[in-house]
């Protein structure tokens, strides 16, 4: 059925209301778990001292947070201030060559911080990549990408290159691994698109360039090829109406963001609650499902934050950077699941959407998503967890479609189109969205936290709750869905306009 059908304005505002006294509920229960346990042992290694005049104490048990926003924040910020600048001189006095200026000053800055040998080892990988492109043959260009990518995320190979590296400071891990994935990913991309070039080949200077962009390089996102060269090489540029101030509220946002974070790492330890399974065994059903779905929600907050600043950069750069992703709130179809669009896009285009092509034959979507996530797997890096993580959501994604296929099938067609109302058929289709979002909330869980959290919220939900816990928690799941539907709904309208009915016979039109 269409996804125009509307609902009566009292029923969305009864789901309005449960959803919202759920959530304050539920937070409520994650507030009292978090300041009567702050003492316990295992709470003193990832709960700091935070905001001394107010006796608060900060959850700090997320790295990549910390790193960012202490540590790394000085250094990101001095680098990506001097890119700005550099790029605007640049765009103001040679625009045919700003691309240029973005390729030498990455690449000092990653000289500078990482030293001569990473540089050659980088370029290493480029040169071989570069000359395996050459020969115009894709199944090549992936073995020796996805070999090239393995070499960076498999022992022995990634210590044995690693040594390579001299120097150290805290940060030289993770600038490491992060330089060295991101570049294989956009050297794969340069040589599948050098394959789809009709007339001769992109040169090596194109991939440096393309390579070496500083604000792209260490944490992505990945921007494939073939729009990092269209747009890097426009020598016309002319920003849209209002483009500096939505950029400016671009970055208040994410700034709004970022301090709202903070507050709630002050008041909701919710990434050091799910490592104490004792505390965790004690919470009620409704604190571990929302636990979990609050995990997921982070998650996309802190990627959102990380690509969102460093969006901010590129389209001061006027370059038009993959999006943040879709929030996890809204989605409730696996296709729909990822924390990282550049990535995503990367695959649907390279690997997904080639194989499966329009998505509608079974065997061709099981051999499409089988491949994305082995993919997925080696960028991840390969270890029991992610492969638990990959066969679920593979599963998942494929399970989207049987079902799919199944009530396409008479009598279920003839019966949703011939005897149910639009708004019926919304319901119905809310229901399995429901169960839906929490198979996507408890597969990603497990990959964000713990296998052991994750089946210990499973069981709670699927078997100790039921049946009081599990239907009230997907209740209230139904209703968000319906929300997340509703809005949808609008937006539709908004983007396909219903046609105006043409008047009556007999009657004129009034003027």
């Amino acid at each position: 059925m269409g996804i125009k059908a509307a609902l009566p304005r009292y029923e969305l505002y009864c789901y309005t209301v449960v959803l919202f006294l759920a959530l304050l509920w539920a937070g409520s229960w994650i507030i009292e778990a978090s300041n009567e346990n702050v003492s316990r042992r295992e709470f003193k290694e990832n709960v700091k001292p935070g905001w001394y005049y107010f006796g608060r104490k900060m959850d700090v048990s997320d790295f990549e947070w910390v790193m960012w926003f202490t540590t790394f924040r000085n250094h990101i910020l001095f680098a990506l201030s001097g890119h700005v600048i550099f790029a605007e001189i640049c765009s103001i006095v040679s625009p045919k060559h700003r691309s240029l200026i973005y390729m030498l000053y990455g690449s000092l800055a990653v000289l500078i911080t990482m030293g001569w040998t990473y540089i050659s080892l980088i370029l290493s990988h480029c040169i071989i990549l570069y000359s395996v492109a050459l020969i115009k043959r894709k199944w090549l260009c992936f073995v020796a990408g996805l070999t090239s990518l393995a070499t960076f995320k498999m022992e022995p190979f990634n210590t044995w290159q690693e040594g390579f590296v001299t120097g150290s400071f805290d940060l030289q891990d993770v600038l490491f691994y992060g330089g060295c994935g991101f570049s294989i990913m956009r050297c794969m991309s340069f040589a599948l698109e050098n394959c789809e070039k009709k007339d001769g080949n992109y040169s090596f200077f194109d991939l440096i360039k393309y390579n070496f962009y500083l604000p792209f390089f260490f944490f992505g996102p990945v921007m494939t090829f073939d729009r990092f060269h269209k747009q890097a090489n426009i020598s016309n540029l002319t920003r849209k109406e209002r483009e500096m101030w939505n950029i400016t509220i671009y970055a208040l946002v994410h700034l709004g963001a970022i301090l709202m974070v903070d507050v709630f790492f002050h008041f909701l330890y919710i990434l050091t609650i799910p490592s104490d399974l004792k505390l965790v065994n004690q919470l009620s059903d409704w604190s571990l499902a929302g636990l979990a779905y609050s995990n997921l929600v982070y998650d996309w907050v802190k990627s959102a934050i990380m690509f969102g600043v460093i969006n901010t950069v590129s389209r001061l750069d006027q370059l038009d950077p993959p999006q943040p992703p879709k929030c996890i709130t809204m989605i409730y179809v696996f296709a729909d699941t990822y924390f990282d669009r550049g990535i995503n896009d990367w695959l649907c285009k390279y690997v997904y959407d080639y194989i499966g092509e329009n998505h509608d034959a079974i065997i061709k979507e099981l051999v499409a998503t089988i491949c994305t996530f082995a993919v997925t797997t080696l960028w991840v890096g390969p270890c029991e967890l992610v492969y638990i993580w990959s066969f679920f959501n593979c599963f998942g994604l494929n399970f989207e479609l049987w079902v799919a296929k199944f009530f396409s099938l008479p009598p279920f067609s003839t019966i949703e189109r011939g005897l149910m109302s639009e708004a019926m058929s919304r319901r119905i289709r809310g229901v399995f969205n429901a169960v839906n979002f929490w198979q996507i909330v408890l597969y990603n869980v497990l990959a964000l936290n713990s296998l052991d959290f994750a089946q210990l919220v499973a069981k709670r939900l699927l078997l100790k709750g039921f049946p009081l816990s599990t239907l009230s928690v997907l209740f209230v799941t139904y209703c968000g869905m319906q929300l997340i539907k509703e809005r949808e709904r609008k937006q539709a309208l908004l983007d396909y306009p219903e046609p105006e009915a043409p008047p009556e016979p007999g009657k004129r039109k009034a003027e």
